[in-house]
């Protein structure tokens, strides 16, 4: 969960939602990622897609058998759908996401008994940590989006 951490700074550093994520198989890294949907103006640019997508590409297989996703945040409707098509071992995540989550916050994909694969499921791997991390970022953004709409007002009432 910790590497899945250093790629959520990834995100925060290019002004994406600070979630990272790793794919491991034999204790091995084999893809990485991290937000970006906003710099590639693509609403699928989850971390877990992008560690799936490399995931798929390193193993030369859509199917990553034997795989663990870990995540710093509670996989979304569309990111649990997928690592259902991909048929992962297991996910292992930090924060629960109370919006959007779909590994039992908001909805539960993964466990749904009319899925055609199963996955063991570890949520609140440093949970605190991930959640702090996404506070941090969201506070940070509340307080840009202040002080631009401060100057702009400032601006205006010089002109």
């Amino acid at each position: 969960m910790q590497q899945a951490m250093e790629r959520a700074i990834k995100a925060w550093e290019q002004g994406e939602i600070p979630v990272g994520a790793v794919l491991v198989a034999d204790n091995e890294i084999i893809a990485e990622g991290w937000n970006q949907s906003i710099i590639k103006h693509d609403p699928t640019a989850h971390a877990e897609i992008i560690v799936l997508r490399k995931g798929g590409e390193r193993l030369q297989n859509y199917r990553l058998l034997n795989t663990t996703l870990y995540v710093t945040l509670e996989p979304c409707t569309m990111c649990a759908g997928s690592m259902v098509h991909s048929r992962i071992q297991r996910l292992v995540y930090g924060a629960n996401d109370m919006k959007t989550g779909a590994v039992g916050s908001l909805i539960d994909i993964l466990r749904h008994p009319g899925m055609n694969h199963q996955i063991e499921i570890t949520g609140g791997v440093l949970a605190k940590e991930c959640s702090t991390m996404l506070s941090a970022f969201f506070k940070q953004r509340r307080e840009q989006h202040k002080a631009l709409k401060a100057a702009r007002k400032q601006r205006e009432e010089n002109q």
